[in-house]
């Protein structure tokens, strides 16, 4: 645990007290302050309670008497569509409020600093996809070149449950839009930005809200390194901005397919191939188009930014080329499952947005595409350039009928559930086909999140492998 600095004998409210939720309070309660709590869930409340919290109504004027701050989890609304209720009120009565990835910047560094021979860093990741399997992915390379390393944010575990710093580590968070946005402290040693594509747009006032929820890890303290991919406009617009000049190399441009070999500092992958140019000259190359836990141009992109981020905190090209290859990437996320009679199971549940299930679907060639789930705004229209590898999709879920009238002349049917698409898919697949799950939706229609459609998904398809083991030992 990370104890929270600057709180000692204040009276500090958390709202929400889901695993973050519990973890700040514990960790403001291990920085000297006097904690008392509040959350919407009467059983939560009580289970709270039973386990020796002090639980106030946090809507009633009078439980805000000495209060000197607020602690929210990400997950509850602070301005878009409309803030909730204690938080509104906080605002009124002029509280500062302040989130679980606020309290860590603050109290990370601690005296001990010191005495280390290598000042601990954090690196932070964001942007809209593959920020979690960029983050794993640093964090698998430290841990492979010996560096000590801790994983967390909205990936592993919550910031303050992580342990107080070591001599030499580095710590690698994920941070989400809903984590940078309310923070009021963000700065981390280097900073990454992934992407952009549209998503979380009720929670952030539209497109606008949702890159300026990303901007700010950047802007508040500012980096001594960012690594920004500026496949986007919303990249290059930060890249330029942070940037003093065309020679600053505290800006690291990162690409999965422009050539940038003009930048101070870039690293980019063309046709497979990862390149690092420093000004103007190519000074690392490393082929990654045989490494299994990172298929497809998407995951080329994250293994660039990552590589750029290990770079940035001083390791050599060679040992970070080692330690992609074994990586074995996240589950739900491009994750080889099997591969069945010449036929491969790919599980991209994490694909719940259309710029996600359009980068799975360029990963790979002669597809059986599984799609759908509670659909976003906008439909699935916008995937139809990348059907082309696709031999057949099998549609489930709320907006299968939906799904069906957006893919144009690709082959479909409506199989309505997992179990059936899985089931005919492999019945019709032949030796060099792909069985891929990338929904291009959400999964609340029909499952409590994406990780348990990726599990029912693996499930049946370690079914499928018993089921041909068995046949082919004549069992």
């Amino acid at each position: 645990m990370i104890p929270v600095q600057g709180v000692e004998n204040l009276t500090i409210a958390v709202l929400g007290l889901g695993r973050s939720g519990k973890a700040t309070a514990a960790a403001l309660a291990a920085g000297g302050a006097n904690v008392v709590a509040w959350d919407d869930g009467a059983d939560t409340r009580e289970a709270a309670q039973a386990e020796g919290m002090t639980i106030i109504d946090l809507n009633r004027d009078e439980a805000w008497h000495g209060v000197a701050g607020l602690i929210t989890s990400p997950g509850i609304p602070h301005l878009y569509p409309h803030p909730h209720p204690v938080i509104a009120r906080a605002y009124m009565l002029g509280v500062p409020v302040d989130n679980d990835i606020g309290l860590f910047f603050r109290s990370y560094a601690t005296s001990d600093f010191g005495e280390f021979d290598r000042i601990p860093k954090v690196i932070a990741v964001t942007g809209s996809n593959g920020k979690s399997t960029t983050t794993a992915l640093i964090y698998h390379i430290l841990r492979e070149c010996g560096r000590p390393s801790q994983m967390g944010g909205n990936i592993g575990t919550g910031v303050l449950s992580l342990e107080p710093a070591q001599d030499g580590e580095v710590v690698v968070l994920e941070l989400s839009s809903y984590q940078t946005d309310l923070a009021r402290a963000l700065t981390p040693d280097v900073a990454v930005f992934t992407n952009l594509s549209p998503d979380h747009l009720d929670r952030h006032g539209g497109t606008g809200g949702y890159f300026a929820a990303k901007r700010r890890l950047f802007a508040e303290g500012g980096p001594d390194r960012a690594v920004i991919g500026v496949d986007e406009p919303e990249g290059l617009y930060l890249a330029g901005q942070l940037a003093t000049a065309p020679s600053d190399d505290r800006v690291i441009r990162v690409s999965a397919g422009q050539k940038l070999d003009h930048a101070a500092w870039s690293v980019f992958a063309r046709k497979g191939f990862l390149a690092e140019y420093r000004k103007g000259r190519q000074i690392a190359s490393i082929d990654l188009r045989d490494i299994d836990g990172l298929p497809g141009a998407h995951n080329h992109q994250n293994a660039c930014a990552a590589y750029a981020a290990c770079r940035a905190v001083g390791l050599a090209p060679r040992d970070i080329e080692a330690a992609f290859h074994s990586f074995r990437g996240l589950p739900h996320r491009s994750q080889l499952v099997a591969e069945i009679g010449g036929v491969r199971y790919v599980n991209d549940s994490k694909a719940t947005n259309i710029d996600a299930a359009a980068k799975a679907l360029q990963a790979f060639r002669h597809v059986r595409w599984i799609a759908g789930g509670l659909g976003k705004e906008g439909g699935i229209a916008a995937v139809a350039p990348y059907l082309e590898h696709v031999k057949k999709a099998y549609l489930i879920g709320h907006s299968a009928r939906d799904f069906a009238l957006e893919i144009g002349q690709t082959p479909y049917e409506i199989s309505g559930t997992m179990d059936e698409a899985v089931a005919h898919a492999s019945v019709e697949a032949e030796p060099g086909d792909t069985v891929l799950l990338a929904p291009a939706a959400a999964s609340f229609d029909q499952y409590p999140n994406f990780e348990k459609r990726g599990e029912h998904f693996t499930a049946l398809v370690r079914d499928l492998q018993t089921g041909s083991a068995r046949r082919d030992s004549g069992k």
